[in-house]
């Protein structure tokens, strides 16, 4: 997977806010091995997985339906926020 930044965790939050929370694990692990998998192709034929992009997390949440992004106010963002570090520390 491609390096992850801010927004690769932002979408995939806004992402996981829309999914019912006994979904959102398995969801957050989806779209990490949908990544991971993306940036092996893009390696593999020098060009983006047609379904999951880039090999960015951003770009494999970006094909699904995104929340509008609320703030940090929001405990449930904040829930979806720490569970895609968490998925992402324990990929690591």
């Amino acid at each position: 997977m491609r390096p992850v930044l801010y927004g690769d965790v932002s979408s995939a939050a806004r992402v996981l806010l829309g999914t019912a929370p006994d979904l959102r694990d398995s969801l957050c692990r989806q779209m990490i091995g949908e990544a991971m998998a993306a940036d092996r192709h893009r390696r593999h034929y020098c060009k983006p997985h047609p379904r999951w992009g880039n090999g960015s997390l951003m770009s494999a949440a970006r094909r699904r339906r995104l929340s509008a992004e609320p703030g940090f106010d929001d405990p449930e963002y904040c829930a979806c926020f720490e569970l895609v570090l968490r998925c992402l520390r324990q990929r690591a």
